[in-house]
C-alpha cells in the first residue's frame, strides 16, 4: 500500500522531492533540453523580484527541487498569495517536509479547491494517513477523476484495501496511463482471479490480460513484474525470452529472479554460471537458491558445504532446508542426525519430510511412531506416504484398510498403488476396474503390471481364425504388445510368454531370444522352455544344461525331462535320480508319470 510517507509531488513540474522509489514517481515533462539551468533560475530570479508571480512560483519551484527550502519557501508564499495554484500545492509540499503536515494540508486543501489535481492527491493521502478514509477517498476521487495518474492509483490502493469492487476500475485507470505499479497490481489481481476460477490450481496459466500488463510493468522497470511475466514464458516453453527477463529482474535486485534463473541455466547445462546466480540469490536471502547451491555441493561429494548452504536456506525461512539436511545425513549413515533434521522439517510442516521420517522409523523397527508421519504426509498430499500406509496395513492384514490408502495413491498417479489395487479388483472379480488400474500403472512403466494386463486380455482372445487353406492366420493383438512391453523392461514371465507365442508362430529365433533372456535372468520357465525349444532343434546335451538349471530350480517338469534324456542314454541309476526328484517337485502330473518312470528304471536296475 503506498502512503504519502515523506514524498509529496510538485504541482505540474512532475517530479518529487527526495523520491524513495521510482514507483512513485511522474513521468518529466522533458519537452526540451536546458541548456544552462542557471541562467534560467537567475531569469526567473530577476522576473520574480519585478513582481511576475508565475517567476515566483517557478523559482520556488526550481529550489524546492534543489532542496532549498528556506530559499524556496518566501517565493512560494509571495505567489500563493497571488493566487498562484501551482505555488500553493509546492508550499504544502516544502511545509510537508519540515514536518508541518497539518498547514500542508491547509495549503494543499486551499490548491485542490482552486483545480489541482496534484494537491487534490496529496491532500487525499494526508486525510489516508490520518485514518479518515471518507475525506481520503473524497479528495482521491477528485484527484483521480480529473486524470491525475497516481491519484487513480492511490484511490485503487484504497478501494482495494476495503475491499470495494470499485478498485479494479480505477487500477486499470492508473495503469493505462503508465503506472508501473499499477499495471503489476492488475496483472497480479487478473492471476488471482484465474486461479480462483480454476479452484486454486497452482498449473493454470496466466490470462492473456494479465499478461499484457505484467509485460507494461516488465518494460517500465517493475522487477517483480519482470520475474512473473519469465515464469509465465518459461511455464511456455518460450525460454530463451523467460531467461531474458529473468536477466532483467535480477540484474535489479530480485533474488527470486536470480534463482529462476539459475535453474533455467541448470537444465540447458550451464551449472557453472547457475551457481553464479543461485549464489547472488542466496545472500540476499533467498532459501531455495540455497537449496539448490547444497544440491550441487552434495552433488559434487562437498558434503560441508552443501551442508552449509543447506543450513543457509534453514536461516531464510526454507523448511527445506531442514529435509535437505536430513537427507544428506541419511546418505552418510548418521541415522540420528537425519531423524533430527526430518523431525524439525516434518513439524514445520514439510509432507515428504514427515514420510521420510516414517520410513525411517519403521526400518528401525518403530511401527507405532511410524504410522501417525505417515498419516500426517498423506493427510497433506503426499501419495508416498499414502503407498506406505497402504503397506503398512496390508502387512497386517487389513486388506480393505490397505486397499483405500492404495486407491488414494493411484488417484493422484503413484503407479505401484494402481498397481496394487488392480491386483485387488481382480481378486474381487471385478476384471472393469482392474483393467482400468492395471492401464494406468502399465502407462507409468510397470512391467508387473504391463504383464497383469496382458494376462487378463490375452484370456479374452478368441481363438485365432483359420486360414482358408486350414493354416491359421496370426494378427498382433493388444496382448502381445504390454506382453513385450514387460517383457523388453526385464520382466521374466513376459519374456517366456512372448517367446511362447514367438515359437506358436514358428519364429524360433525370437522365441529363443527370449527363452533365453528369461532363463539368464534366473526363470526356470524360460530355462525350460529353451531346453525344449533346443531338444526340438537337435541340440538335446545343451537342453539338458538348461534343464538342470531349471530342475535345481525347483521345475519338476525339467528334472523328469533329465530322467528320460539319462534313461534313453542308459544311465540308468542317473535317471532314477531325476525321477525322484521329479516326483518330490511335481505337479501331481508330473509326479504320476515321473513315479512310473523310477519304478521303470528300478526295476532294470535290479534285474
Amino acid at each position: 500500500m503506498d502512503v504519502m510517507g515523506d514524498k509529496a509531488t510538485l504541482f505540474e513540474t512532475g517530479r518529487f522531492v527526495q523520491p524513495s522509489s521510482r514507483e512513485d514517481t511522474e513521468t518529466p515533462d522533458e519537452t526540451g533540453e536546458i541548456a544552462d539551468e542557471a541562467a534560467e533560475e537567475l531569469r526567473q530570479r530577476l522576473a520574480a523580484e519585478a513582481g511576475d508571480v508565475e517567476a515566483m512560483s517557478v523559482l520556488g519551484a526550481m529550489l524546492l527541487r534543489r532542496g532549498d527550502l528556506d530559499g524556496a519557501e518566501p517565493h512560494l508564499r509571495a505567489a500563493t498569495a497571488a493566487g498562484d495554484r501551482a505555488a500553493a500545492n509546492n508550499l504544502g509540499v516544502l511545509l510537508h517536509q519540515r514536518g508541518y503536515a497539518d498547514e500542508a494540508a491547509g495549503w494543499w486543501r486551499i490548491a485542490a479547491v482552486a483545480g489541482s489535481t496534484a494537491a487534490a492527491h496529496a491532500l487525499g493521502r494526508h486525510h489516508r494517513e490520518r485514518g479518515d478514509e471518507p475525506a481520503a477517498e473524497y479528495w482521491l476521487r477528485q484527484s483521480a477523476e480529473q486524470g491525475h495518474t497516481l491519484g487513480a492509483y492511490a484511490l485503487a490502493d484504497l478501494l482495494e484495501h476495503r475491499g470495494d469492487a470499485g478498485a479494479e476500475q480505477w487500477m486499470r485507470v492508473a495503469a493505462e496511463r503508465g503506472h508501473r505499479e499499477a499495471a503489476y497490481r492488475l496483472a497480479r489481481a487478473l492471476d488471482r482471479q484465474a486461479a480462483r476460477e480454476a479452484d486454486g490450481d497452482d498449473g493454470v496459466q496466466a490470462p492473456e490480460e494479465a499478461e499484457q500488463w505484467y509485460r507494461q510493468a516488465a518494460a517500465r522497470g517493475h522487477r517483480r513484474a519482470a520475474l512473473h511475466l519469465g515464469t509465465i514464458l518459461e511455464r511456455r516453453g518460450e525460454l530463451k525470452e523467460a531467461g531474458r527477463w529473468y536477466l532483467t529482474s535480477a540484474k535489479d535486485g530480485e533474488a527470486r529472479a536470480a534463482c529462476a534463473l539459475g535453474f533455467l541455466l541448470r537444465d540447458a547445462g550451464d551449472t557453472e554460471n547457475a551457481a553464479v546466480w543461485w549464489l547472488r540469490a542466496a545472500q540476499d536471502g533467498d532459501g531455495n537458491a540455497a537449496n539448490a547451491l547444497g544440491a550441487l555441493h552434495a552433488e559434487r561429494g562437498e558434503t560441508q558445504t552443501a551442508e552449509r548452504w543447506y543450513r543457509a536456506a534453514m536461516d531464510a525461512g526454507d523448511v527445506n532446508g531442514a529435509y535437505n539436511l536430513g537427507l544428506l545425513c541419511a546418505e552418510q549413515g548418521r541415522t540420528p542426525q537425519a531423524e533430527q533434521w526430518y523431525r524439525r522439517a516434518a513439524y514445520a510442516g514439510h509432507r515428504e519430510a514427515a514420510n521420510a521420517l516414517a520410513i525411517l522409523l519403521l526400518r528401525g523397527g518403530d511401527e507405532t511412531g511410524a504410522e501417525p508421519w505417515f498419516s500426517k504426509a498423506a493427510e497433506a498430499g503426499s501419495v508416498d506416504a499414502a503407498f506406505n500406509l497402504g503397506i503398512l496395513h496390508a502387512g497386517r492384514g487389513e486388506e480393505q484398510t490397505a486397499l483405500r490408502w492404495y486407491e488414494r495413491a493411484a488417484a493422484a498417479g503413484h503407479t505401484e498403488a494402481a498397481l496394487q489395487v488392480g491386483m485387488a479388483r481382480l481378486r474381487e472379480g471385478d476384471e472393469q476396474e482392474a483393467e482400468r488400474h492395471l492401464r494406468c500403472a502399465a502407462g507409468g512403466g510397470s512391467s508387473e503390471a504391463a504383464y497383469r494386463l496382458a494376462t487378463v486380455l490375452d484370456a479374452r482372445r478368441p481363438p485365432e481364425p483359420a486360414h482358408e487353406l486350414g493354416e491359421p492366420v496370426h494378427r498382433r493383438s493388444e496382448c502381445e504388445e504390454w506382453y513385450e512391453r514387460a517383457a523388453s523392461q526385464g520382466h521374466r514371465r513376459a519374456q517366456v510368454r512372448v517367446g511362447m507365442l514367438a515359437a506358436a508362430r514358428g519364429d524360433v529365433v525370437e522365441a529363443a531370444r527370449w527363452y533365453r533372456e528369461a532363463a539368464e535372468a534366473g526363470s526356470r520357465n524360460g530355462a525350460f522352455y529353451l531346453g525344449l525349444l533346443l531338444a526340438r532343434e537337435g541340440s538335446e546335451p545343451e537342453a539338458a544344461v538348461w534343464w538342470t538349471r531349471a530342475a535345481d530350480a525347483g521345475h519338476g517338469r525339467a528334472a523328469l525331462r533329465l530322467a528320460l534324456v539319462y534313461a534313453r542314454r542308459g544311465e540308468l541309476a542317473e535317471g532314477q535320480r531325476w525321477a525322484d526328484r521329479a516326483v518330490s517337485l511335481g505337479p501331481a502330473s508330473v509326479a504320476e508319470r515321473a513315479e512310473r518312470l523310477r519304478d521303470a528304471l528300478r526295476q532294470e536296475l535290479s534285474a
